[in-house]
Protein backbone atom coordinates (compact mmCIF):
# COMPACT_ATOMS: atom_id res chain seq x y z
CA UNK A 1 0.00 0.00 0.00
CA UNK A 2 1.42 3.32 -0.99
CA UNK A 3 -0.34 6.35 1.52
CA UNK A 4 0.40 8.78 -1.41
CA UNK A 5 -1.97 6.93 -3.41
CA UNK A 6 -4.48 6.61 -1.35
CA UNK A 7 -4.47 10.31 -0.60
CA UNK A 8 -4.26 11.33 -4.19
CA UNK A 9 -7.24 8.66 -5.13
CA UNK A 10 -9.72 10.44 -2.48
CA UNK A 11 -8.35 13.49 -3.44
CA UNK A 12 -9.95 12.86 -6.44
CA UNK A 13 -13.39 11.64 -5.16
CA UNK A 14 -12.75 7.83 -5.93
CA UNK A 15 -13.77 4.80 -2.85
CA UNK A 16 -11.05 3.29 -0.99
CA UNK A 17 -11.41 -0.23 0.19
CA UNK A 18 -11.75 -1.84 3.10
CA UNK A 19 -8.48 -3.63 3.30
CA UNK A 20 -6.78 -0.34 2.16
CA UNK A 21 -8.46 1.74 4.96
CA UNK A 22 -7.77 -1.45 7.51
CA UNK A 23 -3.93 -0.91 6.45
CA UNK A 24 -3.84 2.81 6.61
CA UNK A 25 -4.85 3.19 10.14
CA UNK A 26 -2.86 0.06 11.40
CA UNK A 27 0.23 1.90 9.64
CA UNK A 28 -0.74 5.40 11.63
CA UNK A 29 -1.26 3.44 14.69
CA UNK A 30 1.95 1.54 14.23
CA UNK A 31 3.67 5.24 13.34
CA UNK A 32 5.00 4.42 10.10
CA UNK A 33 2.84 6.69 8.66
CA UNK A 34 3.58 10.10 9.31
CA UNK A 35 1.42 12.98 10.38
CA UNK A 36 1.54 14.96 7.67
CA UNK A 37 0.44 12.53 5.17
CA UNK A 38 -2.48 11.18 7.64
CA UNK A 39 -3.65 15.35 7.95
CA UNK A 40 -3.01 15.13 3.94
CA UNK A 41 -5.68 12.52 3.80
CA UNK A 42 -8.34 13.86 6.56
CA UNK A 43 -8.32 17.01 5.21
CA UNK A 44 -9.13 15.00 1.08
CA UNK A 45 -11.99 12.92 3.36
CA UNK A 46 -13.09 16.79 4.68
CA UNK A 47 -13.80 17.60 0.78
CA UNK A 48 -14.78 14.11 -0.47
CA UNK A 49 -16.19 12.69 1.92
CA UNK A 50 -16.67 8.62 2.95
CA UNK A 51 -19.12 6.44 0.98
CA UNK A 52 -20.64 4.31 3.59
CA UNK A 53 -18.78 1.41 3.00
CA UNK A 54 -16.12 3.49 3.83
CA UNK A 55 -17.22 5.03 6.72
CA UNK A 56 -18.10 1.33 8.48
CA UNK A 57 -14.51 -0.41 7.24
CA UNK A 58 -12.69 2.95 9.45
CA UNK A 59 -15.00 2.55 12.42
CA UNK A 60 -13.80 -1.25 12.05
CA UNK A 61 -10.13 -0.70 11.86
CA UNK A 62 -10.28 1.90 14.54
CA UNK A 63 -12.49 -0.79 17.00
CA UNK A 64 -9.19 -3.27 15.94
CA UNK A 65 -6.51 -0.91 17.05
CA UNK A 66 -6.89 -1.54 20.73
CA UNK A 67 -8.82 -3.66 23.38
CA UNK A 68 -12.50 -4.44 23.19
CA UNK A 69 -14.44 -4.51 26.35
CA UNK A 70 -16.40 -7.59 26.74
CA UNK A 71 -19.57 -7.42 29.35
CA UNK A 72 -21.40 -10.71 28.37
CA UNK A 73 -20.80 -11.90 32.10
CA UNK A 74 -23.32 -9.46 33.63
CA UNK A 75 -26.75 -10.37 33.04
CA UNK A 76 -29.35 -8.34 30.96
CA UNK A 77 -28.96 -6.19 28.00
CA UNK A 78 -26.06 -3.58 28.94
CA UNK A 79 -27.53 0.16 27.55
CA UNK A 80 -25.13 3.30 26.94
CA UNK A 81 -25.76 6.78 26.18
CA UNK A 82 -23.85 9.17 24.28
CA UNK A 83 -23.79 12.83 23.87
CA UNK A 84 -22.66 14.98 20.70
CA UNK A 85 -21.45 17.97 23.61
CA UNK A 86 -23.43 20.43 24.65
CA UNK A 87 -23.80 23.38 27.07
CA UNK A 88 -25.37 22.66 30.70
CA UNK A 89 -26.09 19.24 29.39
CA UNK A 90 -26.14 17.38 32.80
CA UNK A 91 -27.89 14.20 31.08
CA UNK A 92 -26.08 11.33 32.09
CA UNK A 93 -25.92 11.99 36.09
CA UNK A 94 -29.52 11.92 35.66
CA UNK A 95 -30.32 8.78 33.19
CA UNK A 96 -27.48 6.79 34.32
CA UNK A 97 -28.71 5.95 37.84
CA UNK A 98 -32.55 6.13 36.78
CA UNK A 99 -32.31 3.73 34.21
CA UNK A 100 -30.45 1.78 36.29
CA UNK A 101 -33.22 1.89 38.65
CA UNK A 102 -35.42 0.78 36.55
CA UNK A 103 -33.53 -2.33 36.20
CA UNK A 104 -31.46 -2.30 33.25
CA UNK A 105 -27.55 -2.31 33.80
CA UNK A 106 -25.90 0.46 32.60
CA UNK A 107 -21.79 0.38 31.54
CA UNK A 108 -20.55 3.73 30.60
CA UNK A 109 -17.10 5.42 30.11
CA UNK A 110 -17.42 8.74 29.54
CA UNK A 111 -14.69 11.37 28.44
CA UNK A 112 -13.57 14.99 30.08
CA UNK A 113 -14.91 18.32 28.23
CA UNK A 114 -13.12 19.83 25.86
CA UNK A 115 -13.47 23.61 24.86
CA UNK A 116 -17.19 25.02 25.39
CA UNK A 117 -19.05 21.71 26.01
CA UNK A 118 -18.32 19.85 29.39
CA UNK A 119 -17.60 16.28 30.46
CA UNK A 120 -19.31 13.70 32.54
CA UNK A 121 -16.03 12.82 34.23
CA UNK A 122 -15.05 15.90 34.94
CA UNK A 123 -18.60 16.74 36.99
CA UNK A 124 -18.31 13.50 38.67
CA UNK A 125 -14.40 14.54 39.94
CA UNK A 126 -16.65 17.12 41.55
CA UNK A 127 -17.98 14.92 44.29
CA UNK A 128 -15.52 14.48 47.01
CA UNK A 129 -13.78 11.40 46.84
CA UNK A 130 -15.12 9.90 43.48
CA UNK A 131 -13.42 7.64 41.61
CA UNK A 132 -13.76 8.19 38.19
CA UNK A 133 -10.60 4.99 37.27
CA UNK A 134 -12.44 1.42 37.44
CA UNK A 135 -10.87 -1.89 36.14
CA UNK A 136 -12.61 -4.06 33.86
CA UNK A 137 -13.18 -6.19 36.70
CA UNK A 138 -14.49 -3.62 39.05
CA UNK A 139 -16.51 -2.33 36.62
CA UNK A 140 -18.37 -6.12 36.60
CA UNK A 141 -18.48 -6.59 40.15
CA UNK A 142 -20.14 -3.07 40.40
CA UNK A 143 -22.87 -3.28 37.93
CA UNK A 144 -23.79 -7.06 39.29
CA UNK A 145 -24.33 -5.66 42.62
CA UNK A 146 -26.18 -1.82 42.38
CA UNK A 147 -26.55 -1.95 38.00
CA UNK A 148 -24.29 1.00 37.14
CA UNK A 149 -21.02 2.03 36.86
CA UNK A 150 -19.33 4.75 34.92
CA UNK A 151 -15.48 5.35 34.27
CA UNK A 152 -12.70 7.26 32.27
CA UNK A 153 -12.06 5.70 29.15
CA UNK A 154 -8.97 3.93 29.14
CA UNK A 155 -5.94 4.93 26.65
CA UNK A 156 -6.39 1.34 25.53
CA UNK A 157 -9.45 1.64 24.10
CA UNK A 158 -9.74 3.02 20.64
CA UNK A 159 -5.56 4.67 20.11
CA UNK A 160 -6.11 5.37 16.21
CA UNK A 161 -9.15 7.03 17.33
CA UNK A 162 -6.94 9.17 19.90
CA UNK A 163 -4.68 10.11 17.39
CA UNK A 164 -6.85 10.96 14.66
CA UNK A 165 -8.88 13.16 16.74
CA UNK A 166 -5.64 15.19 17.97
CA UNK A 167 -4.66 15.59 14.44
CA UNK A 168 -8.52 16.72 13.29
CA UNK A 169 -8.45 18.96 15.93
CA UNK A 170 -4.98 21.03 14.66
CA UNK A 171 -5.85 20.86 11.16
CA UNK A 172 -9.55 22.03 10.60
CA UNK A 173 -11.14 18.79 9.86
CA UNK A 174 -13.28 18.08 12.70
CA UNK A 175 -16.38 19.33 11.17
CA UNK A 176 -16.64 16.10 9.04
CA UNK A 177 -20.03 13.99 9.28
CA UNK A 178 -18.05 10.27 8.36
CA UNK A 179 -15.16 11.19 10.93
CA UNK A 180 -17.19 12.02 13.54
CA UNK A 181 -19.22 9.37 13.20
CA UNK A 182 -16.71 6.80 12.92
CA UNK A 183 -15.17 8.78 16.12
CA UNK A 184 -17.99 8.64 18.07
CA UNK A 185 -19.11 4.68 16.92
CA UNK A 186 -15.85 2.66 17.39
CA UNK A 187 -15.56 4.24 21.26
CA UNK A 188 -18.82 3.42 21.76
CA UNK A 189 -17.99 -0.31 19.99
CA UNK A 190 -15.06 -1.40 21.64
CA UNK A 191 -16.73 0.47 24.80
CA UNK A 192 -19.23 -2.96 24.74
CA UNK A 193 -22.57 -2.20 25.58
CA UNK A 194 -25.55 -4.33 23.88
CA UNK A 195 -27.34 -0.80 23.17
CA UNK A 196 -26.63 2.58 22.93
CA UNK A 197 -28.67 5.69 22.47
CA UNK A 198 -27.10 8.72 20.87
CA UNK A 199 -27.88 12.15 21.79
CA UNK A 200 -27.47 14.36 18.78
CA UNK A 201 -27.45 18.21 19.63
CA UNK A 202 -28.12 20.29 16.92
CA UNK A 203 -28.31 24.28 16.98
CA UNK A 204 -25.88 27.17 18.18
CA UNK A 205 -24.16 25.34 21.02
CA UNK A 206 -23.85 22.23 18.88
CA UNK A 207 -20.97 20.57 16.72
CA UNK A 208 -23.87 20.38 14.13
CA UNK A 209 -25.42 23.68 13.35
CA UNK A 210 -28.51 22.72 11.42
CA UNK A 211 -30.89 19.56 11.33
CA UNK A 212 -29.87 18.16 7.93
CA UNK A 213 -26.44 17.29 9.07
CA UNK A 214 -27.47 16.46 12.07
CA UNK A 215 -30.16 14.14 10.87
CA UNK A 216 -27.61 12.51 8.43
CA UNK A 217 -24.74 11.99 11.80
CA UNK A 218 -27.48 10.45 13.33
CA UNK A 219 -28.65 7.97 10.22
CA UNK A 220 -24.74 7.23 9.96
CA UNK A 221 -23.91 6.30 13.80
CA UNK A 222 -27.07 3.88 13.45
CA UNK A 223 -26.69 2.64 10.60
CA UNK A 224 -22.63 1.86 12.05
CA UNK A 225 -24.05 0.34 14.98
CA UNK A 226 -26.48 -1.79 13.41
CA UNK A 227 -23.72 -3.27 11.10
CA UNK A 228 -22.07 -4.50 13.92
CA UNK A 229 -24.94 -5.76 15.81
CA UNK A 230 -25.86 -3.14 18.17
CA UNK A 231 -29.32 -1.93 19.17
CA UNK A 232 -28.88 1.82 18.68
CA UNK A 233 -31.28 4.68 18.07
CA UNK A 234 -30.25 8.58 17.67
CA UNK A 235 -32.33 11.20 19.18
CA UNK A 236 -31.70 14.65 17.78
CA UNK A 237 -31.98 17.35 20.46
CA UNK A 238 -31.88 20.81 20.60
CA UNK A 239 -29.09 23.02 22.03
CA UNK A 240 -30.03 26.19 20.54
CA UNK A 241 -29.79 27.71 23.92
CA UNK A 242 -28.02 25.80 27.34
CA UNK A 243 -30.15 22.26 28.15
CA UNK A 244 -30.09 23.18 32.12
CA UNK A 245 -29.49 26.11 34.02
CA UNK A 246 -25.88 25.81 35.50
CA UNK A 247 -22.97 25.55 33.47
CA UNK A 248 -20.35 24.26 35.74
CA UNK A 249 -18.98 20.74 37.42
CA UNK A 250 -20.30 21.35 40.88
CA UNK A 251 -23.11 23.33 39.71
CA UNK A 252 -24.17 20.73 37.42
CA UNK A 253 -24.18 18.35 39.83
CA UNK A 254 -26.41 19.87 42.08
CA UNK A 255 -29.34 20.60 39.01
CA UNK A 256 -28.76 16.20 38.75
CA UNK A 257 -29.52 16.05 42.47
CA UNK A 258 -32.38 18.80 41.67
CA UNK A 259 -34.04 16.66 39.08
CA UNK A 260 -33.54 13.06 40.77
CA UNK A 261 -34.96 14.70 43.89
CA UNK A 262 -38.44 15.86 41.71
CA UNK A 263 -37.36 19.21 40.97
CA UNK A 264 -34.98 20.94 38.58
CA UNK A 265 -35.53 22.23 35.08
CA UNK A 266 -38.26 21.22 33.10
CA UNK A 267 -36.58 20.88 29.58
CA UNK A 268 -33.45 18.85 31.53
CA UNK A 269 -35.72 17.06 32.92
CA UNK A 270 -38.16 16.37 29.66
CA UNK A 271 -34.76 15.45 27.44
CA UNK A 272 -33.95 12.83 30.31
CA UNK A 273 -36.78 10.94 30.43
CA UNK A 274 -37.10 11.22 26.34
CA UNK A 275 -33.29 9.38 26.19
CA UNK A 276 -34.64 7.37 29.42
CA UNK A 277 -37.58 5.58 27.80
CA UNK A 278 -35.47 5.35 24.11
CA UNK A 279 -32.99 3.03 26.64
CA UNK A 280 -35.84 0.93 28.14
CA UNK A 281 -36.98 0.19 24.95
CA UNK A 282 -33.98 -0.67 23.67
CA UNK A 283 -32.80 -2.75 26.52
CA UNK A 284 -36.57 -4.32 26.58
CA UNK A 285 -37.38 -3.02 29.85
CA UNK A 286 -40.57 -1.03 28.15
CA UNK A 287 -43.00 -2.10 25.51
CA UNK A 288 -43.17 1.44 23.79
CA UNK A 289 -42.39 4.85 24.46
CA UNK A 290 -45.09 5.97 26.89
CA UNK A 291 -44.85 2.82 28.98
CA UNK A 292 -40.78 3.72 29.40
CA UNK A 293 -41.19 7.44 30.31
CA UNK A 294 -44.42 6.51 32.97
CA UNK A 295 -42.16 3.76 34.77
CA UNK A 296 -39.11 6.30 34.52
CA UNK A 297 -41.34 9.01 36.12
CA UNK A 298 -42.55 7.06 38.86
CA UNK A 299 -39.37 6.15 39.67
CA UNK A 300 -38.50 9.95 39.81
CA UNK A 301 -41.60 10.13 41.88
CA UNK A 302 -40.83 7.53 44.13
CA UNK A 303 -37.39 8.73 44.98
CA UNK A 304 -35.59 5.61 43.44
CA UNK A 305 -33.61 7.31 41.00
CA UNK A 306 -32.25 9.33 43.45
CA UNK A 307 -31.39 7.09 45.93
CA UNK A 308 -29.37 4.37 43.11
CA UNK A 309 -27.27 8.05 42.62
CA UNK A 310 -26.56 7.72 46.04
CA UNK A 311 -25.46 4.12 46.07
CA UNK A 312 -23.15 5.00 42.82
CA UNK A 313 -21.83 7.46 44.60
CA UNK A 314 -20.82 4.79 47.33
CA UNK A 315 -19.70 2.42 45.44
CA UNK A 316 -17.24 4.69 43.62
CA UNK A 317 -15.60 6.13 46.46
CA UNK A 318 -17.32 9.58 46.89
CA UNK A 319 -18.96 10.99 49.76
CA UNK A 320 -23.07 9.91 49.22
CA UNK A 321 -23.62 12.87 51.34
CA UNK A 322 -23.73 15.46 48.44
CA UNK A 323 -27.00 14.06 47.87
CA UNK A 324 -28.76 15.33 51.07
CA UNK A 325 -26.63 18.34 51.47
CA UNK A 326 -25.37 19.56 48.23
CA UNK A 327 -23.10 21.81 49.93
CA UNK A 328 -20.70 19.59 50.47
CA UNK A 329 -20.16 19.52 46.72
CA UNK A 330 -16.94 22.24 46.03
CA UNK A 331 -18.59 26.41 45.95
CA UNK A 332 -16.68 29.37 44.52
CA UNK A 333 -15.59 31.92 47.04
CA UNK A 334 -17.26 34.60 44.71
CA UNK A 335 -21.03 35.35 43.18
CA UNK A 336 -21.41 37.98 40.46
CA UNK A 337 -24.47 39.01 39.37
CA UNK A 338 -24.44 40.08 35.22
CA UNK A 339 -27.32 41.70 34.75
CA UNK A 340 -29.08 42.71 31.07
CA UNK A 341 -28.28 46.37 29.33
CA UNK A 342 -31.50 46.43 27.78
CA UNK A 343 -34.93 45.02 27.75
CA UNK A 344 -36.72 42.68 25.33
CA UNK A 345 -37.58 39.29 25.37
CA UNK A 346 -34.75 36.85 24.46
CA UNK A 347 -35.41 35.51 21.08
CA UNK A 348 -32.04 34.02 20.47
CA UNK A 349 -29.12 32.74 22.77
CA UNK A 350 -25.95 31.57 20.68
CA UNK A 351 -25.11 28.88 23.36
CA UNK A 352 -21.78 28.35 22.73
CA UNK A 353 -20.48 31.98 23.93
CA UNK A 354 -21.99 30.90 27.08
CA UNK A 355 -20.06 27.59 27.35
CA UNK A 356 -16.96 29.67 26.15
CA UNK A 357 -17.69 32.34 29.39
CA UNK A 358 -17.63 29.48 31.65
CA UNK A 359 -14.35 28.17 30.20
CA UNK A 360 -12.96 31.92 30.90
CA UNK A 361 -13.85 31.40 34.70
CA UNK A 362 -12.45 28.51 34.72
CA UNK A 363 -14.93 25.73 34.43
CA UNK A 364 -13.37 24.76 31.06
CA UNK A 365 -10.09 23.27 29.03
CA UNK A 366 -8.64 24.55 25.77
CA UNK A 367 -6.12 21.13 25.96
CA UNK A 368 -6.99 17.97 27.90
CA UNK A 369 -4.07 18.64 29.65
CA UNK A 370 -5.47 22.07 31.32
CA UNK A 371 -6.60 22.02 34.79
CA UNK A 372 -10.04 22.92 35.89
CA UNK A 373 -11.94 24.79 39.02
CA UNK A 374 -14.58 22.13 39.48
CA UNK A 375 -16.68 25.03 41.53
CA UNK A 376 -16.76 27.41 39.25
CA UNK A 377 -19.32 28.27 36.52
CA UNK A 378 -22.86 30.33 35.47
CA UNK A 379 -25.95 29.78 37.06
CA UNK A 380 -28.12 31.04 34.46
CA UNK A 381 -31.42 33.56 35.40
CA UNK A 382 -33.28 33.86 32.23
CA UNK A 383 -34.38 31.16 29.05
CA UNK A 384 -34.90 31.86 25.91
CA UNK A 385 -38.42 33.41 25.27
CA UNK A 386 -38.33 35.12 28.52
CA UNK A 387 -38.52 38.94 29.35
CA UNK A 388 -35.90 40.69 31.07
CA UNK A 389 -35.70 44.49 31.81
CA UNK A 390 -32.23 46.66 31.49
CA UNK A 391 -30.74 45.80 35.05
CA UNK A 392 -32.18 42.40 35.67
CA UNK A 393 -29.90 39.45 36.67
CA UNK A 394 -29.72 37.19 33.91
CA UNK A 395 -26.95 35.15 35.39
CA UNK A 396 -24.70 34.47 38.66
CA UNK A 397 -21.25 33.66 37.76
CA UNK A 398 -19.57 31.34 40.62
CA UNK A 399 -15.68 33.00 40.88
CA UNK A 400 -13.14 32.24 42.03
CA UNK A 401 -10.27 33.92 40.16
CA UNK A 402 -11.26 37.69 38.84
CA UNK A 403 -8.50 37.55 35.74
CA UNK A 404 -10.98 36.67 32.79
CA UNK A 405 -14.28 37.77 35.03
CA UNK A 406 -14.58 40.74 32.62
CA UNK A 407 -13.76 38.66 29.42
CA UNK A 408 -16.41 35.76 30.49
CA UNK A 409 -19.04 38.82 31.39
CA UNK A 410 -18.75 39.92 27.73
CA UNK A 411 -18.79 36.75 25.77
CA UNK A 412 -21.87 36.16 27.91
CA UNK A 413 -23.45 38.72 27.30
CA UNK A 414 -23.19 38.74 23.39
CA UNK A 415 -24.40 35.30 23.43
CA UNK A 416 -28.21 36.90 24.32
CA UNK A 417 -30.28 38.67 21.84
CA UNK A 418 -33.69 40.81 22.73
CA UNK A 419 -36.27 41.91 20.70
CA UNK A 420 -39.87 43.27 21.13
CA UNK A 421 -41.80 40.42 20.94
CA UNK A 422 -41.03 36.73 22.15
CA UNK A 423 -39.81 34.38 19.82
CA UNK A 424 -41.73 31.32 18.17
CA UNK A 425 -41.01 28.36 20.41
CA UNK A 426 -38.64 25.30 19.29
CA UNK A 427 -39.03 21.69 19.85
CA UNK A 428 -36.68 20.23 22.56
CA UNK A 429 -36.60 17.30 20.79
CA UNK A 430 -36.76 17.04 16.75
CA UNK A 431 -36.55 13.44 15.85
CA UNK A 432 -35.52 9.85 16.59
CA UNK A 433 -33.89 8.17 14.13
CA UNK A 434 -34.48 4.54 14.53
Amino acid sequence: MQMLDLIRRKREGQALTPAEIEAMIQGYTAGTIPDYQMAAFLMAVYFRGLNQEETAALTRAMVASGERIDWSSIPGVKVDKHSTGGVADTTTLVLAPLVAAAGVPVVKMSGRGLGHTGGTIDKLEAIPGFRVRLSQEEMVRQVKEIGLAITAQTGNLVPADGKLYALRDVTATVESIPLIASSVMSKKIAAGADAIVLDVKVGSGAFMPDLASARELARTMVALGREVGRRVRAVITNMDEPLGMMVGNALEVREAIAILSGGGPQELREVCLTLGSQMLLLAGAAGSNREGRRLLENLLAGGQGLKKFQQFIAAQGGDPDVVDNPQLLPQAGEKVTVAARSSGYISAVQTRLVGEAALLLGAGRLTKENPIDLAVGIELKKRRGDYVSAGEPLAVFHVNDRTNLEAARERFLAAYTLAPEPPAPQPLVYEIIE
